[in-house]
């Protein structure tokens, strides 16, 4: 009779200690959401920009421009500059100077050095690490040509943008256009 009744005690003591761990295992407190790295960035969105590009001393074309950085939140905190308006500079400043995107070439353009030289220009402009992540939203070129027929109110049909970048799903890295 008494092994009966020490088994029955037995059981109910494992059941209480696994029932009270569930329970506590179920309640705990989520890990910080400080630990991620994804949440120590913040999203900076950009401006659409247009870049005019000359060659032979003359405007050629234009770019059409849009990219979005991760910065890192704590050096942020202390910036009380217009982030938007710098990143618009920064990216006049890499693309008017800077042969990085060839129309003639598209094929030969590399989108990862491109985010680097970025990065690396906006972090020396700001005198720190602030960007984490560069994001080639847009980066289209229009000729000359096309732009003057269609603010002439011409007839014809504009020509489509040449798409230098095009814009990948959440995850995956932008590819360059094939053209």
């Amino acid at each position: 009779m008494i092994k009966l009744v020490l088994t029955g005690v037995w059981v109910c003591a494992i059941t209480l200690a696994s029932v009270y761990f569930s329970v506590y295992l179920a309640t705990a407190p989520a890990p910080a959401a400080t630990d991620s790295k994804q949440s120590a960035l913040e999203l900076v969105k950009g401006e659409t920009i247009t870049v005019p590009i000359i060659g032979n001393g003359a405007i050629t074309g234009y770019f059409l421009g849009r990219v979005s950085f991760l910065m890192n939140k704590e050096m942020l905190k202390g910036v009380t500059l217009p982030l938007a308006e710098m990143t618009t500079d920064e990216l006049f400043s890499l693309l008017v100077g800077n042969k990085m995107v060839d129309i003639a070439h598209i094929k030969s353009f590399d989108p990862k050095a491109f985010r680097d030289e970025i990065k690396k220009g906006m972090n020396e402009r700001l005198g720190g690490e602030y960007v984490a992540d560069v994001m080639l939203e847009q980066l289209d070129y229009l000729s000359k040509e096309d732009v003057k027929e269609s603010s002439a109110g011409a007839p014809k049909k504009v020509g489509t943008p040449v798409k230098i970048v095009e814009t990948a799903p959440a995850g995956e890295a932008p590819t360059p256009a094939a053209h």
